[in-house]
C-alpha cells in the first residue's frame, strides 16, 4: 500500500475527492521526506487542530461542488480585487507622476525645477524623502489594521493622502515640497501591507498569485494611464495662473479624496465580518474561511498577539525576505524613478510627446506580469526558481545599459528592465505570503518588511546624481547590478530556508489542478499542511519495519 493510499483509508481528513498519487509520486515524496528535519520552522504546527475538527471541515467542505467553489471566489474577485485594485492605481499613478512632472514644460519658467529654484540632484531627494517617512510609519501604521477595520483604515488612508496630495499644488520652495512628500509618506504608509494582509484571509496560498497579479498588473497600468494623464494636464501649463505641475497635484488629489467616500461604503473588511453578510451568504462565509490553510488570518483571530510578534521577529526567514527586497526596491526603484529623464533625454520626441515614450515599458511590465502569473497558476515551476531567473534577467538588462550608449539599445534596456522589474513582484510576493502566520503575525511581518525594504527607495533615486551624467550613468547602472546580484543571493537563502513550505504548496497546487482537470473537487491534502514532511516521514518508517499493511 502506498503512503497516499494509507492516509486515504486511515487519515480523519481523507475523502472520497482525494486524488490519487502514482508510483512515482510516492517514490519523490519519500525521498525528499528522509532528507528533511522534521524540527524545520516550515515543518512546525501553527494552530492546534484535532481529529474531530478536522472531520467536520472536510465535510462541510466536500458539500460544495467546483462550479459552486469557483462561483464564490468569482465574487470575491469582483468585490474585493476591482476596489483594492482602483485604491493601488491612483496611489501608483501619484508616485509616478512625482517623476514624471520633472520634465513638464523643461526649459521653461513653469518647470518646477526653477520655479522652486530646485537642482536635478535636490529633486532626488523628493522621492527620497517620501520613503524614509514610509520606514519610520509602515509599520505601525499597519498595526492599526488590527484596531480598526480594513474599511475604515483604507478610506483613512485615502482622504489624508488625497488632502497632502493637494496641498503639493502650493509649495513655493523646495523646503515646503520636501515636508508635504513627507507627510505623503506618513499618510500613504501601511497601504501595501495592510492589502496584503488582507488577501491572506481571503484566498489560500496557492490562490495569491492571482490576486498579485492583478494588484502589479494596476500597478503597470498606472504608468500608461499616468503618463496620459500628465500628457494631457500639460496643456492646462498656465491655467488660472497655475503651472502644469500643480494641476497635476491638485487635480490628483481631488479624484483620491472623492473616491474615499466611495472605499467607505463599498470596501470589504473579512470572511466572517459583519459587513460581509450583506453580499456572502452564511455558508459561503463559513467556506471561504474554513479552506483557507492553519496559518491564515482568520476573522476571529485575537485583536492582537505578542506572541505573534516575538515569533515573527525570531524567523529568520522575515529577515532574509527583507533583504532581498531591499536590494530588489534598490535596483528597481532607481531606474523606475529616473526613467522619465532616461526617455527624455533620448530625443526621440519633443516635449510634451516624451510623456508618451513611458508607455510601452508600463506595456511590457503588464504582458510579463500576466505571463508570469499564468505560470504559477500551472505549477510548471517552483516560485523561487521563477523568482531567481526572473532576477538574473534584470541583471542581464542592466548589462546592456553599462555596455552601450546607442539610443535604441537604452531605449530597449529600459523596456526589458521595467518588465523583469514588474513581473518580479508576481512569484515573489506569492511565495512570501505563504510562509506568514496569524493575523497580528501577518500584519507585523508585511509592516515591518515592506517598511525596510522601502530603503531601496531611498536609495534609489540617489544613486542616479547629476556627477554621473558625463559618463553615461555607468556608475548608478553599475550600483543597481550590484544590488540586483545581492538579491539574487538573498532569494537563494529564502528558497533554502522554505524548501519544505514551497514542496508543500506546490504539492497541493498541482493536486488541486489534477483535481479540476477531472471535474472533482479537491477539498483538502491529505495530511496537516506544514507538517507535512514530518508525518510522512513517521509513516514511511512504520512502513519499513512492518507495522502498516
Amino acid at each position: 500500500m502506498g503512503v497516499l493510499d494509507y492516509f486515504k483509508s486511515s487519515s480523519p481528513k481523507a475523502t472520497s475527492n482525494t486524488s490519487s498519487t502514482s508510483d512515482q509520486d510516492v517514490e519523490a515524496i519519500s525521498t525528499a521526506a528522509k532528507g528533511t528535519d522534521p524540527s524545520s520552522p516550515d515543518n512546525a504546527p501553527v494552530r492546534p487542530h484535532t481529529d474531530a475538527v478536522d472531520d467536520e471541515r472536510v465535510a462541510f467542505l466536500d458539500t460544495f461542488t467546483p462550479e459552486e467553489q469557483k462561483s464564490i471566489v468569482r465574487k470575491i474577485d469582483r468585490r474585493l480585487l476591482i476596489t483594492i485594485g482602483v485604491i493601488y492605481l491612483i496611489k501608483q499613478i501619484d508616485v509616478n507622476n512625482a517623476a514624471s512632472v520633472k520634465v513638464l514644460a523643461v526649459g521653461k519658467p513653469t518647470n518646477i525645477l526653477k520655479q522652486l529654484s530646485m537642482t536635478s540632484d535636490e529633486y532626488n531627494w523628493v522621492q527620497s524623502i517620501y520613503y524614509i517617512s514610509y520606514i519610520i510609519f509602515e509599520l505601525p501604521s499597519n498595526l492599526f489594521l488590527k484596531k480598526m477595520t480594513p474599511r475604515v483604515f483604507q478610506t483613512r488612508i485615502c482622504v489624508l493622502w488625497g488632502l497632502v496630495l493637494a496641498c503639493h499644488a502650493a509649495v513655493r520652495n523646495k523646503e515646503g515640497l520636501y515636508a508635504a512628500r513627507f507627510f505623503l509618506g506618513l499618510a500613504e504608509a501601511g497601504l501595501f501591507p495592510s492589502i496584503m494582509t488582507q488577501l491572506c484571509s481571503w484566498y489560500r496560498s496557492d490562490e495569491m498569485g492571482k490576486p498579485i497579479m492583478w494588484l502589479f498588473g494596476i500597478f503597470n497600468l498606472a504608468g500608461i494611464l499616468g503618463s496620459l494623464l500628465v500628457y494631457g494636464i500639460s496643456y492646462l501649463d498656465g491655467k488660472q495662473g497655475m503651472s502644469s505641475w500643480q494641476w497635476v497635484f491638485l487635480i490628483e488629489g481631488v479624484v483620491t479624496i472623492a473616491f474615499a467616500g466611495l472605499i467607505f461604503f463599498i470596501y470589504p473588511d473579512y470572511p466572517k465580518s459583519p459587513r460581509s453578510a450583506k453580499w456572502l451568504t452564511p455558508r459561503e462565509q463559513k467556506f471561504l474561511e474554513i479552506r483557507l490553510t492553519e496559518n491564515a488570518p482568520r476573522t476571529q483571530d485575537a485583536a492582537f498577539s505578542w506572541k505573534e510578534i516575538k515569533d515573527t521577529i525570531k524567523d529568520v526567514r522575515m529577515w532574509s525576505f527583507m533583504l532581498a527586497q531591499v536590494l530588489m526596491n534598490t535596483g528597481g526603484f532607481g531606474l523606475s524613478w529616473f526613467l522619465p529623464t532616461i526617455t527624455t533625454n533620448l530625443g526621440f520626441a519633443g516635449l510634451p510627446r516624451n510623456q508618451l515614450l513611458n508607455i510601452p515599458p508600463a506595456a511590457a511590465g503588464i504582458i510579463a506580469i500576466i505571463i508570469a502569473a499564468w505560470i504559477l497558476k500551472k505549477a510548471w515551476v517552483p516560485r523561487p526558481l521563477l523568482t531567481v531567473t526572473i532576477v538574473l534577467c534584470e541583471v542581464a538588462t542592466f548589462a546592456i545599459f553599462l555596455g552601450t550608449r546607442h539610443r535604441g539599445a537604452i531605449y530597449t534596456a529600459c523596456v526589458l528592465g521595467s518588465m523583469f522589474s514588474a513581473c518580479l513582484a508576481i512569484p515573489f510576493w506569492s511565495w512570501r505570503t505563504s510562509s506568514l502566520s496569524g493575523t497580528t503575525g501577518t500584519a507585523f511581518a508585511l509592516g515591518f518588511q515592506s517598511g525596510i525594504g522601502q530603503l531601496g527607495g531611498v536609495v534609489g533615486p540617489q544613486i542616479f546624481r547629476s556627477k554621473y551624467a558625463a559618463g553615461g550613468y555607468k556608475v548608478s547602472y553599475g550600483v543597481c547590478t550590484g544590488a540586483l546580484a545581492g538579491c539574487f543571493l538573498a532569494n537563494c537563502l529564502n528558497w533554502y530556508l522554505t524548501r519544505n513550505l514551497e514542496w508543500d504548496v506546490r504539492r497541493v497546487r498541482l493536486q488541486r489542478i489534477k483535481a479540476e482537470r477531472e471535474g472533482r473537487l479537491f477539498t483538502e491534502d491529505e495530511v496537516k499542511f506544514f507538517n507535512e514532511r514530518e508525518h510522512f516521514t513517521k509513516t514511511l518508517k512504520k512502513q519499513e519495519t512492518g507495522d502498516i499493511i
